[in-house]
């Protein structure tokens, strides 16, 4: 695995970014990793080289660069409270057009990278990112083929960007994975949500992974549900490895 940290170039400032990809020489579909509320760590790195060793180029940004913050530390517990608050105050200070211009400089990035394949991409977004995802496989159409939610927070709002929105403006393949009990998404969110794709007859799923809460697929936070993480895993290497050429995705090959 090759791992390097780079700062890319933004209309706002310079973005620091963890990139890993399989050693081997050949160009690797590109995957964009967006970050939750608690921002970059460790466990995130972890995530992204676990999808990395399918076949992929993943890049992970720091979309919180713009406050000039690098990691926040842990969230967890009581203990954590101060930072856990700071996180949710960091996740106001950036919104969807904020997060396409990044998205814009992530893919020009990549474009002058040997190692990197940005003919079709894809993109996951985790809990607040979820809504950033989705509306890459807009703003980028014709490039972001696949894009995952993952417990995504507003989903469903009255603004013009509304995530639920994109399945009227992209076909790329949408995948929306939602916590059954979750406060940031609740059951009415994802009715709404369902009633859009199957209206829309969209190319798009809503799966809610059964017993779980906000936050299942990180191994450091006490929701964590291993069953429904490896799943998630399960889900992203089907739809990346549908719809980006990597056939038959196995980790480790």
């Amino acid at each position: 695995m090759i791992e390097r940290q780079v700062e890319i170039k933004t209309q706002d400032g310079r973005m620091n970014t963890f990139i890993c990809h399989p050693e081997r020489s050949s160009p690797h579909p590109a995957v964009i990793l967006l970050m939750d509320a608690p921002g970059i760590r460790e466990e995130l790195r972890d995530m992204a080289r676990r999808l990395a060793t399918v076949g992929y180029y993943v890049m992970l940004p720091n979309l919180y660069y713009r406050s000039n913050v690098e990691e926040l530390g842990s969230v967890v517990g009581e203990v954590n409270s101060a930072t856990r608050q700071k996180a949710l105050q960091l996740m106001t200070t950036i919104n969807i057009p904020m997060v396409m211009q990044d998205i814009d400089a992530l893919m020009a990035f990549a474009d002058t990278d040997a190692a990197a394949s940005t003919a079709a991409m894809g993109c996951v977004g985790y809990c607040m990112s979820g809504q950033y995802a989705v509306n890459a496989a807009v703003r980028h159409k014709d490039r972001i083929r696949a894009a995952a939610s993952m417990y995504g927070v507003a989903l469903v709002t009255d603004k013009p960007d509304s995530p639920h929105l994109a399945l009227r403006h992209t076909d790329a393949r949408l995948y929306f994975g939602c916590a059954e009990t979750d406060p940031y998404a609740p059951q009415e969110i994802i009715d709404q949500l369902r009633t859009e794709v199957e209206s829309r007859r969209a190319n798009a799923e809503v799966e809610i992974y059964p017993g779980t809460g906000h936050g299942f697929a990180f191994p450091q936070r006490p929701v964590y549900n291993k069953p429904a993480a490896e799943r998630h895993w399960e889900r992203l290497f089907a739809l990346f490895g549908d719809t980006l050429g990597v056939r038959h995705p196995r980790e480790g090959g």
